[in-house]
């Protein structure tokens, strides 16, 4: 870890733990190596940072749009943090590739199933490509869900904290048992990963997987991780 990289992502997780009350607990339950997939909600940009800074000093990358380069301040700071570009609205290759050789490589990979930001809070219809990743890198998935920052604007205008709840599930494999991993099958077990993700959510966060009463775990193969791989 280079100055400039402690330097940095130090400043911005003090800068954060200012304007959030952080209840960052469940972290701990992470392991501190991969290969591990991280499949997490998205409310707005807050948690992107939030999450990268406080699950520091973990080897950990990320997609993000490719547009954030767009903007120099932010091409800097992904770039120092090593995220990975990813084209939206199609199956993009090239950063599928990126993930899976940072998977080989023991890092975290952090994934964002709902691809766009809610801004609500509530959870939005998704895409496999969590799936794609999972299956051809044979890492495991552990689901981690955040709430309350869709709050940030409104408290800032109030001069006010924000609480940011985060929540870790259990982690598992997916399992497609011999069967052939077609269109359906992907998006069978790309609901199976978001009930995963309501079922650590307050009712009024779970958005269009809120019927967990219809959720399945046929082919999710729960494990236990070591916390600490050293």
């Amino acid at each position: 870890m280079s100055l400039e990289y402690w330097a940095v992502t130090n400043s911005i997780k003090q800068i954060l733990r200012m304007v959030c009350r952080v209840h960052d607990q469940p972290l701990a339950q992470i392991p501190t190596e991969g290969p591990l997939i991280l499949v997490c909600n998205h409310i707005n940009s807050i948690e992107v940072p939030l999450m990268f800074t406080h699950l520091q000093p973990r080897p950990i990358t990320g997609f993000a749009k490719e547009e954030t380069w767009d903007n120099p301040a932010m091409a800097y700071l992904f770039d120092l943090w090593g995220a990975i570009p990813l084209k939206r609205g199609e199956v993009d290759i090239t950063a599928i590739k990126k993930a899976l050789k940072a998977l080989q490589a023991g890092k975290i990979v952090v994934i964002a199933p709902e691809g766009t930001r809610s801004g609500h809070g509530r959870l939005q219809r998704s895409y496999p490509g969590v799936v794609l990743v999972a299956l051809h890198s044979g890492a495991p998935l552990m689901p981690v869900v955040y709430f309350g920052g869709e709050q940030i604007i409104e408290n800032i205008k109030q001069i006010r904290r924000t609480d940011f709840h985060i929540e870790v599930g259990r982690p598992f494999y997916l399992d497609a048992h011999g069967k052939k991993v077609d269109r359906q099958l992907r998006l069978d077990m790309l609901d199976e990963i978001m009930f995963q993700l309501a079922s650590l959510m307050p009712e009024n966060y779970r958005g269009i997987y809120s019927d967990l009463s219809i959720a399945s775990q046929k082919y999710l193969r729960f494990v236990d991780l070591p916390i600490s791989r050293a």
